[in-house]
């Protein structure tokens, strides 16, 4: 089933191959060579890429693709490579070699950007604000193949098996988001697919393989597509520094199903993708729900939607816990949010994992900070907690300013002093 689903988008009647773009591998028929510059580097049997090789190149990343071990192998790469990747310490996070609680925040929308110079402006403003982790989305599923000019990363079109678009309007605008965070120091939080229909999701994949987003986590033929692309997307970035962690989805759930579905999904499929990749950690990307059996009787509190967040984190090859945080959807307060947050934190240090509360968010946007700097300063206070990344990050582009949710914090606003200038300045520094 694997070669079925190994399909992509690289252009075989081209004599060479663009930056990033895949050059050859099992069953690849397209070309072997690549543009100035770069050179086709083996990551694993089925995937070589082009990367830089030539005068002009990035020497950090170069050393990392050139030192690093091939996929399965037994050799450690050298020390100053292992230390790059981020890791755990206890219930805290290891980046760059420093070990401490680390924030962050949130861009679905980034990979999606055509213009190098936006994405560059905006993780120019993360490292000038100190913020140090971005989650962004991994995945960007269609199913119908749009134009030139709209990013998509895969498709699925009935009839047809899925594509995936390793393209100038494909994953390689993923590329750029990787080696712009790798230039600036800012580390990622690479998502592979989505419960909810934007951008696809599961529901993409159910109208090729049939089946609903809620029987998605045992469709075998879904699974092996999924598992395919997740190996396309780890493969070609095994070696760089900039990823913070792999996440499984964005908010899994499974109304009505047994805790166990969602529990033995998250357990498989994080061990198939450190069986991929053992450098990097791997996480859940879930909400957080069913955190306490004796908890207050809030509908997050129960596991109505599947998850069972306990037994979720004991899965050894998860490496953290993730929850979300939005009480205004969830009919609960404001303060609700803090004995949320203590819930989740208290779990984690006694599982001795970290806790990162990867989403929060509250309305209306004038009560932004003074809601979410108290949930700040809960999550930082707690010993269990190792960070935290806001829903979520705002900027102004060469088109304009980004989407606003209603959550959205924009680079330079009083929102942006409250919640990212002053929480900065109140973690202290790594260690």
């Amino acid at each position: 089933m694997k070669s079925l689903y190994y399909i992509t988008f690289a252009a075989a009647a081209s004599a060479q191959q663009l930056a990033w773009a895949q050059c050859g591998g099992q069953g690849w028929s397209g070309s072997n060579s690549c543009v100035s510059g770069y050179t086709c580097v083996s990551q694993n049997d089925y995937y070589f890429q082009c990367v830089p090789g030539e005068a002009g190149k990035d020497p950090t990343f170069d050393t990392l693709l050139a030192t690093a071990p091939a996929t399965g192998s037994t050799a450690s790469p050298p020390a100053s490579v292992a230390d790059s990747f981020s890791a755990t310490s206890g219930t805290k996070f290891v980046v760059d070699g420093k070990t401490g609680y680390f924030a962050g925040t949130n861009s679905y929308w980034i990979a999606f950007l055509m213009n190098n110079a936006d994405i560059d402006l905006v993780m120019d403003h993360l490292k000038q604000s100190g913020l140090k982790i971005l989650r962004v989305w991994g995945f960007n599923d269609v199913t119908s193949v749009p134009g030139s000019n709209t990013v998509w990363f895969q498709s699925f079109v009935s009839g047809q098996s899925p594509q995936i678009n390793t393209g100038a309007n494909g994953l390689q605008r993923l590329d750029y988001v990787v080696k712009s965070a790798e230039a600036r120091g800012i580390k990622l939080i690479i998502n592979f697919v989505n419960y909810w229909d934007d951008y696809g999701g599961m529901s993409a994949y159910t109208r090729v393989f049939g089946g609903t987003k809620d029987n998605w986590y045992t469709n075998t033929r879904a699974q092996d597509a999924y598992r395919n692309y997740i190996k396309t997307v780890v493969n070609r970035y095994i070696n760089s520094p900039a990823v913070f962690a792999w996440e499984l989805a964005n908010e899994p759930r499974c109304k009505g199903c047994a805790t166990s579905v969602l529990t033995k999904w998250a357990s498989d499929t994080s061990a198939y993708i450190k069986s991929l990749d053992s450098k990097h950690m791997v996480t859940l990307g879930d909400e957080g729900f069913g955190p306490d059996p004796a908890g207050d009787g809030s509908y997050p509190y129960q596991t109505s939607e599947g998850s069972d967040w306990r037994e979720n984190l004991k899965i050894k090859t998860l490496d953290f816990g993730t929850f979300h945080l939005y009480p205004d959807s969830w009919g609960t307060n404001h303060e609700w949010g803090n004995r949320w947050i203590k819930t989740h934190g208290d779990a984690c240090r006694a599982a001795g994992k970290p806790c990162m509360l990867e989403e929060y968010g509250s309305t209306p946007e004038n009560q932004h900070c003074p809601v979410e700097s108290k949930w700040q300063t809960t999550s930082l206070n707690n010993a269990g907690m190792g960070a935290d990344l806001f829903w979520q990050l705002g900027d102004t582009l060469s088109t304009g300013q980004t989407h606003n949710d209603g959550h959205t914090k924009y680079y330079g606003s009083s929102d942006w002093t409250c919640l990212v200038t002053n929480h900065i300045k109140a973690i202290p520094a790594p260690a």
